[in-house]
């Protein structure tokens, strides 16, 4: 019994790991979207997005988590004739829980900092609070399906040829990397 649960837990933390560098590769492209929107979408110039000082945007990598937890489950083990079945509820699962997380996330940045770091919707059609609004959401389910259906299977191929010794070393550098920026930005910016 000792042993089969020695093992169960030993799964579990290589599991978190994996998800740990998961986590990291999708904040890291949330960041580079948020900075092409900028820079070359709406040509307001350079700046660094979200509310850490690194290149990394964790809002998406939280999304990115919960799409992994939520709606990957659909289509992960399915080959792609039966894959392709699933887009719609895909992209219906990652625009509702994307925009659930934009919302919440906004109202504990205010309540934590006063404000929301991102612009507001106000601008926009269709929003709620100018918290969130239907053409973001869509993207945010239009990205979900990319990096589920494209990137995901990429990335677990990747990490899947990596040694536990080098997923737990990238793991325990992006943890630290993330509590010296977080504590970095609470208490020094």
């Amino acid at each position: 019994m000792k042993v089969f649960i020695e093992s169960k837990t030993i799964t579990q933390i290589r599991g978190m790991r994996r998800y740990i560098l998961f986590f990291m590769m999708y904040a890291l492209f949330g960041w580079i979207y948020e900075v092409f929107l900028e820079v070359v979408v709406y040509r307001w110039g350079f700046s660094n997005r979200g509310f850490l000082f690194g290149p990394y945007c964790p809002v998406y990598g939280f999304g990115a988590l919960l799409f992994l937890f939520c709606v990957y489950p659909l289509i992960k083990d399915k080959k792609y004739p039966k894959k392709l079945i699933w887009i719609l509820p895909v992209f219906l699962g990652c625009m509702a829980s994307a925009t659930l997380l934009e919302l919440l996330t906004s109202y504990l940045m205010e309540w934590t900092t006063g404000s929301w770091p991102w612009q507001t919707y106000a601008d926009y059609a269709i929003h709620f609070q100018a918290r969130i609004a239907l053409s973001p959401s869509i993207r945010f389910g239009i990205g979900g399906v990319i990096f589920l259906y494209l990137f995901q299977p990429l990335f677990e191929k990747v990490v899947g040829k990596l040694s536990d010794q080098k997923i737990t070393v990238l793991s325990v550098t992006i943890l630290v990397v993330l509590l010296v920026d977080l504590v970095y930005t609470i208490f020094f910016r």
